[in-house]
């Protein structure tokens, strides 16, 4: 369901923000268990005990997912052309996610409106997780 109407987009709008969490082990078993993710680092306290971690860090890809949703909430996965992330720091059990998406560009190409967003998650204190964008087509 739209909530957010991206053809009248402007620069500087917001997309609707979604807010995940706490970041449970629930959260990180499931995600194990869909992904084929079974990484020790997300799913087993001594094995991250053993490393000099306090305990498991979700998979980076869970968030990638969650800020994924901010789109598709939004906009039709068909009109997303681009998406691409760079992570930049661990998400630990208890985190609380504000995943957001801002408009930075409209510009034309072959004859089509686009969206160019900026992507960020951040936890509950402001440090980011995730920076990314996204191209959108406008139908």
């Amino acid at each position: 369901m739209q909530t957010w109407d991206y053809k009248t987009a402007k620069i500087g709008e917001q997309l609707p923000e979604l807010i995940i969490g706490p970041v449970s082990r629930t959260n990180l078993a499931l995600y194990a268990g869909a992904s084929g993710d079974h990484n020790p680092l997300h799913i087993d306290s001594d094995y991250t005990d053993q490393i000099g971690l306090p305990d498991v860090i979700a998979h980076g890809m869970l968030i990638m997912g969650y800020l994924g949703r901010v789109l598709t909430n939004n906009i039709s996965q068909d009109q997303i052309l681009e998406y691409g992330v760079q992570f930049s720091s661990i998400t630990n059990i208890g985190d609380i996610l504000t995943c957001k998406a801002t408009v930075i560009k409209i510009y034309t190409k072959e004859n089509r409106k686009n969206l160019k967003l900026e992507l960020s998650v951040k936890n509950q204190n402001k440090d980011l997780k995730l920076k990314g964008y996204s191209l959108i087509k406008i139908l």
